[in-house]
């Protein structure tokens, strides 16, 4: 359990950002690009766009390969599962609190 929650909390942490979110919207629409390509499309140096591609790596949502001088980015082979099963627990949680709610509710209504 742990270890799926350090996977769990790594894939949070690199959704955290929007600029890291955006490369993922960007790497999702085709079969990837070079690092240097796509950070075009941001306002930040390379070396900083290139930390938010690391840490996308290290969450196994994108991969990089180097191919001669240049460095490939695209979808890593991890998809968001954990993260949908992970709000689905929430969501049915936060479901059975509304429904106790509106329990109370039905039984204490017209009560001064």
């Amino acid at each position: 359990m742990v270890q799926h929650q350090a996977a769990l909390d790594r894939t949070f942490a690199a959704l955290s950002d929007p600029t890291r979110r955006a490369i993922l919207l960007r790497l999702g629409g085709g079969t990837g690009t070079s690092i240097g390509s796509l950070s075009e499309h941001f306002e930040m140096t390379l070396t900083g766009f290139q930390k938010h591609v690391r840490i996308l790596e290290e969450a196994g949502l994108v991969t990089t390969e180097k191919v001669g001088r240049v460095r490939h980015c695209r979808l890593g082979p991890k998809r968001l599962e954990d993260v949908a099963k992970w709000m689905a627990t929430y969501r049915t949680m936060l479901e059975q609190r509304l429904d106790h709610l509106e329990d109370f509710l039905e039984r204490t209504k017209g009560t001064p």
